[in-house]
């Protein structure tokens, strides 16, 4: 299973973001963990300065702006 964290402050972005992630995994039927993180001091913490950002096991991997659904995708086969 996946671990995923849609960081930043529950925008229309973020809340798409967490949508697309949600739809792709389904698509692809691979189990996630995920969860929407919205205190600014945790998404600092990820040294995140523009949302929504995309953590994958721990890693950073998109920052600023909804990512492409091939993006997605990738982190989920990956």
């Amino acid at each position: 299973m996946k671990r995923i964290k849609v960081l930043g402050s529950g925008c229309r972005n973020c809340a798409n973001t967490a949508k697309l992630i949600e739809s792709r995994a389904a698509a692809l039927g691979v189990a996630i963990a995920l969860e929407k993180v919205t205190d600014m001091a945790a998404i600092l913490a990820h040294g995140v300065m523009s949302t929504p950002a995309v953590v994958v096991n721990d890693k950073v991997v998109h920052a600023g702006g909804v990512p492409a659904a091939e993006a997605v995708e990738a982190w989920l086969r990956a």
